[in-house]
């Protein structure tokens, strides 16, 4: 059995004012093994962040259930670390108080994460005086403090300039490769997909699915992966997969 397993999961909203409800997920079966690093790609609208929600507990599927590591997810908890595109720090509290908030860790443990992110003297700055970067490490941090089970990563990234982003995408698989944690990534960055995780997963136009997994493992410690000819064949290869699947939405959203 997977480390985490979603079965048959999907999701129906309701319509609005009357109106038709909205299926965003289609029945989606996924199986993910302890230290997975595992990317979901698909085009706009097709549910990746509806499902990483289900797996979160932060919404509950139509049909299907999620399990880890053997128990069903049936709402939030700390054996899941979430990190969203958008920082979702308290603005009143500093990079410490924010890593400890609502976690069940020591002030020993913040600062041995305090270090590892590599924000080690700017223990009790505010949000606002940090950068972008700054302020998505201490986000990280924050899922980290309770030591989960599985890290969760909606587009964590997507807001960053360039070099800040590499510098966080290294970061984090610093952190996988250190910690043995089982990582699951969305992401609309088929670069970034292909770098940072082991396999991706392809999803359909919406009503999304698992349209298909594909294996992307590489060294990530190659200077020139980007320029790796098997590296620029998978980018090939999945874009073809993913444009497929945006041609369709469009064509179903007109």
């Amino acid at each position: 059995m997977g480390f985490l397993r979603i079965e048959a999961v999907s999701r129906v909203f309701p319509g609005v004012r009357g109106g038709a409800p909205t299926r965003a997920l289609e029945r989606t079966d996924l199986e993910v093994q302890d230290n997975d690093f595992i990317c979901i790609l698909g085009p706009s609208g097709c549910g990746k962040s509806t499902l990483l929600r289900i797996v979160a507990g932060l919404d509950r599927p139509t049909t299907g259930r999620v399990l880890l590591d053997g128990q069903a997810v049936e709402r939030a908890g700390p054996d899941r670390g979430m990190v969203f595109q958008s920082y979702t720090l308290f603005p009143w509290l500093s990079v410490k108080e924010n890593i400890l908030f609502g976690s069940r860790s020591t002030e020993a443990k913040a600062a041995a994460l305090i270090e590892k992110i590599g924000l080690r003297g700017f223990e009790n700055h505010y949000p606002k005086m940090l950068s972008g970067g700054m302020q998505q490490r201490t986000a990280l941090a924050r899922a980290l403090a309770n030591d989960p089970k599985i890290l969760l990563l909606d587009e964590p990234f997507g807001a960053l300039d360039n070099q800040t982003r590499a510098l966080m995408q290294e970061l984090l698989l610093g952190i996988w490769e250190a910690d043995r944690k089982t990582v699951l990534f969305v992401t609309h960055d088929i670069d970034e997909a292909i770098f940072m995780a082991n396999r991706v997963a392809v999803m359909s136009a919406r009503p999304g699915r698992i349209k298909t997994i594909v294996d992307t493992r590489f060294d990530k410690n190659d200077p020139d992966i980007f320029k790796n000819p098997a590296f620029v064949e998978k980018v090939d290869e999945i874009w073809n997969l993913v444009r497929d699947e945006a041609i369709e939405a469009q064509g179903t959203r007109r």
